[in-house]
């Protein structure tokens, strides 16, 4: 009788012991849900990986834990619509500087990780840097899958690279497809966006990105757009035919009936600065007649890429060992010392629109060189005793790499206006690198560490271009619209737990370009799918992050490809 009494007391004690109401709860916040309006006095609850309640205050006050905001702003975890975590990644997987941030979201573009041939999986690894990895996927789908089985901090996505699949088909060179390369590309494109991709991409100022037609472009962005994919570019030239590129885009965009976006807006050279009232009144005219286009930017006067954007396209035909080959011949050196001097008309000539003074060398592969990390490329001539074009071609042939270097190019007043319009969103176009390890033996663009706290500490801070909530709306809900995510961007029940807590006041970029390995501050919490990944201004061991996978993804119910763009819903 005592034993069946205990077991009936210890019945009903499981009955009455209910499981927390909440996972994760966040107390005492100014809620910023995305939407750009008004915040207010709020609170979030998560169970498992989605959000459960958003507003003044959850019902059941009992949670595994309770992260109290102390008023800070809560928002959606931020977007980064141009990432470059492709190598950083893969040495550490918190993405630090990005996370330190508050980024919940990398999107990778320009060029993508898959698919790879062969002879492309060869390559990436011989030309590796400082950092070294197998590459052993060729698809895009097993190159989500390994990134997810190393685990990461945050999430990733992925763009399929209009240059990747054209050298699958036609390697580096100069050439044009035929016909039924065409078609061979078509199919890599529908594959890769079956795999997850969120639409094409492509680099227009770089071999062999811009050896492709129009015609080439738009057949691939029309087959993104069947899979429910947009058109994204860093444009054929940001500088002396800035507007030419655009009034592509634009084409390309109604060409295909899926949206556009370009990459890092800017205008590039002093003589072409004047060009940004042009270039927005284009791409106003353009939205009011019923064209999707859009815009992503950093927030600094210079750019960074290699010494491959500072010399003709010809000498880079068929890749970068046959670049460094030509670079050798002594009947080759002369004529890309003299194009490199002059102002081009088709091709886009970074040194010349920079100058060697403005050009300021990030990193080399070469023990040997890196020394010269911090000097511009008019001290090192110097010290050489050389021209800067023949540093600049000395450089590339002894690293055996296009030299990673940041050109000085914009204009911060153009920089300033562009925070402010409603159509831009907010990339990168780095790594995510931490102030350790591997990532010192290189320097990187304080873009990586500082582009998004710049955001709220300069243009909503110090210039007023736009107010906290909107800043919020273009770095969650604006981009995640675009990329057409349904689930993530919003603090709304129902999505998918990303958020951020940071405090508007104090938030603040430290990384420059002489020291540029500085995390930034004001970021005291970040969730990714529920998990703490940033707790107390620190990274967690979590790894919660995933591949975020687009519309076409065979993965979904009802994935894969349609008919046309037409039967699929844009966001406006």
């Amino acid at each position: 009788m005592m034993r069946r009494l205990m077991v009936l007391l210890a019945g009903a004690a499981l009955i009455g012991a209910r499981a927390p109401a909440y996972d994760l709860l966040i107390t005492n916040g100014n809620i910023y849900d995305g939407s750009g309006g008004a915040p207010y006095a709020g609170e979030v609850a998560i169970r498992g990986d989605r959000i459960v309640y958003v507003g003044p205050h959850a019902p059941g006050r009992d949670a595994v834990k309770v992260v109290d905001a102390k008023g800070e702003a809560v928002a959606p975890g931020f977007i980064n619509m141009l990432a470059h975590p492709e190598e950083s990644l893969m040495a550490d997987g918190r993405a630090l500087s990005d996370l330190a941030q508050g980024v919940t979201l990398e999107v990778m573009g320009e060029d993508s990780m898959g698919p790879l041939s062969p002879k492309m999986a060869t390559l990436e690894e011989k030309r590796e840097g400082d950092i070294r990895f197998p590459v052993d996927w060729t698809t895009l789908d097993q190159y989500f899958r390994e990134m997810e089985r190393r685990g990461m901090s945050v999430n990733l996505a992925s763009f399929v690279g209009a240059g990747t699949v054209r050298s699958d088909v036609l390697g580096e060179g100069d050439v044009q497809p035929t016909p039924e390369q065409l078609d061979e590309m078509r199919d890599l494109v529908r594959q890769a966006m079956q795999d997850g991709a969120l639409g094409v991409t492509t680099a227009l100022i770089y071999a062999p990105n811009e050896y492709a037609k129009t015609p080439e472009l738009i057949a691939l962005a029309q087959e993104s757009a069947r899979c429910g994919g947009m058109y994204i570019a860093h444009m054929r030239s940001e500088g002396d035919r800035l507007l030419e590129a655009a009034d592509e885009t634009i084409k390309i965009a109604k060409a295909s009936g899926a949206p556009a976006e370009i990459y890092h807006l800017k205008e590039s050279g002093r003589d072409n600065w004047t060009k940004i009232d042009p270039l927005i009144a284009k791409v106003d005219g353009a939205r009011t007649s019923g064209v999707r286009i859009t815009a992503d930017m950093y927030t600094y006067t210079a750019g960074a890429t290699g010494l491959d954007a500072a010399m003709p396209p010809w000498v880079q035909n068929g890749g970068l060992e046959a670049w460094i080959a030509r670079l050798k011949d002594p009947a080759v050196r002369p004529r890309v010392v003299a194009e490199m001097r002059r102002r081009p008309t088709d091709w886009e000539n970074l040194y010349w629109a920079a100058g060697p003074d403005k050009i300021l060398l990030l990193a080399f592969k070469n023990d040997k060189l890196k020394p010269l990390t911090g000097k511009t490329l008019a001290e090192v001539a110097k010290m050489r005793g050389e021209s800067p074009e023949d540093t600049a071609i000395d450089l590339v042939i002894e690293d055996g790499s296009r030299v990673g270097v940041a050109y000085f190019l914009m204009s911060e007043d153009n920089v300033r206006r562009q925070t402010a319009l409603p159509w831009v969103s907010f990339g990168s176009d780095e790594a995510a690198p931490a102030p350790e390890g591997v990532f010192l033996k290189s320097n990187s663009h304080p873009r990586a560490y500082g582009n998004f706290a710049r955001v709220f500490a300069k243009y909503v801070r110090e210039d007023h271009a736009l107010t906290v909530q909107e800043a919020v709306r273009r770095l969650s809900a604006f981009p995640a619209d675009n990329l057409s995510l349904k689930d993530r961007g919003r603090l709304k029940v129902g999505d998918f737990a990303d958020v951020v807590v940071f405090d508007p006041a104090t938030i603040q970029d430290h990384a420059t370009y002489e020291k540029p390995h500085q995390l930034a501050t004001g970021v005291s919490e970040v969730i990714v799918n529920g998990q703490l990944a940033f707790e107390n201004g620190q990274a967690t061991p979590t790894r919660a992050g995933r591949a975020i996978r687009g519309r076409a993804w065979t993965g979904y119910p009802g994935g894969g490809c349609r008919t046309s763009a037409s039967d699929w819903t844009w966001s406006k």
